[in-house]
């Protein structure tokens, strides 16, 4: 039997708002509102150049159950176009678009197949292979248990059997748990491919047979770093092989900026724009964080006569009317860790501290020590202690300052 190509691709939240985005130019905004779609365009087109046998879609197409207008209009006009190149596409439905929600319908083409609340198979036949898909969409925004025993386990393998699944594997509480699994759950099932999609970053959790998560077509805020997609999939009974296909119209990513020897503001000035013309050769239109690392002694006067602030706004003026566009959102200011070579305010403090006597001590520490439920619990002050103290102390300053 010949094999099948598919695109495997999740969690595509058409119209996100995009929450968290201060400051940007209008058309810098427009461009990141408008990057879902965008993103989801270049899946369409590749499709209709390439025609794979089909595309799963697995949950979370629409960012709200409410499936804005907008987003639902983009997404018909698509599988319209699928349509008429003869491409079938199976979606889910998942946790932020869930069946239970309110919204305008659209109709959609008999292309499509809409997994239905209960799990189902859809049946394909493919240059004479049969192809068994099976998965469901989520009739409540929270779905707690797990789903995993509703799906059968494969039995007849001349025919492809896959397993498309909107959930978190339940070891993972790095996010939301819905529709819990674990890897063994899954490989019992005997399916020859899992498509997985909830979680975006993207992830391999099994290798044969692959258990993939694609992550989602296009970051929405800072914390979805790098760059997004789908998978192309080429699938046998015997072998699969994954190809990742990158989406993201817009990338969210961190700059690190080496900062140590620096000791002119137009040097400091010159290593962020090159930078970020690195940055933006390799990945594009972007919204950056620079973070300046190893700033020591030297390089820390730049910021005593001008802020942060003052550096973003410098930086932001250099790269404006660049194309494509990278805006950077923020400055993070890394400075050097050595306990032995504080600033000179640490330094004032701990000099201050090492004057004390130990009355003094213990008129700073009186409240402690007059604490009737605590005094009985804490030896009297010794010098040892005093030294103790002030070291703690040092160590304390110097973890703060490096935190501003």
């Amino acid at each position: 039997m010949s094999a099948i190509r598919f695109f495997h691709l999740a969690d595509l939240h058409l119209d996100s708002p995009f929450k968290g985005l201060f400051g940007l130019p209008e058309h810098i905004l427009k461009k990141i509102r408008s990057s879902t779609f965008d993103a989801f365009d270049k899946i369409i087109r590749k499709a209709i150049e390439e025609k794979p046998d089909f595309l799963l879609i697995v949950g979370d197409i629409y960012d709200g159950e409410n499936r804005s207008l907008p987003a639902q209009r983009r997404f018909q006009d698509a599988m319209e176009k699928l349509f008429q190149h003869n491409i079938p596409v199976i979606i889910s439905y998942g946790n932020h678009d869930h069946l239970n929600g309110t919204w305008t319908r659209f109709a959609l083409p008999s292309n499509v197949y809409e997994l239905p609340a209960e799990t189902s198979v859809v049946q394909l036949k493919i240059r004479g292979q049969q192809v068994n898909i099976y998965g469901f969409s989520y009739n409540k925004r929270h779905l707690k248990q797990s789903m995993i025993d509703t799906y059968p386990i494969a039995q007849d393998q001349q025919v492809i059997h896959i397993g498309m699944l909107h959930g978190s594997e339940a070891s993972d509480t790095s996010h939301a748990m819905y529709a819990p699994f674990t890897k063994q759950q899954l490989l019992d099932k005997n399916y020859h491919y899992w498509a997985l999609g909830h979680i975006h970053k993207r992830q391999l959790l099994h290798q044969e047979p692959p258990i993939v998560y694609p992550g989602n077509i296009q970051s929405r805020h800072r914390k979805e770093q790098g760059i997004k997609g789908f998978y192309d999939v080429t699938l046998s009974q015997n072998a699969a092989e994954l190809e990742f296909s990158p989406t993201s119209a817009v990338v969210y990513n961190t700059i690190a900026v080496e900062c140590a020897n620096v000791i002119h503001a137009n040097e400091l000035l010159n290593k962020c724009t090159e930078a970020i013309a690195a940055h933006r050769i390799k990945y594009g239109a972007s919204v950056v964080e620079l973070h300046l690392q190893h700033i020591d002694e030297q390089t820390e006067a730049l910021f005593e006569h001008a802020t942060v602030d003052a550096w973003l706004e410098t930086i932001r003026e250099a790269e404006e009317g660049l194309e494509p566009i990278c805006w950077v959102q923020k400055i993070i200011v890394q400075k050097s860790a050595r306990l032995d070579n504080h600033t000179a305010i640490t330094q004032t403090v701990v000099d201050l501290m090492e004057q004390w006597d130990s009355n003094e001590w213990k008129d700073i520490l009186k409240d402690l020590y007059q604490y009737a439920g605590g005094a009985r619990l804490i030896d009297p002050l010794t010098e040892e202690d005093i030294k103790q103290l002030v070291n703690n102390a040092q160590a304390l300053l110097v973890e703060e300052i490096q935190r501003v």
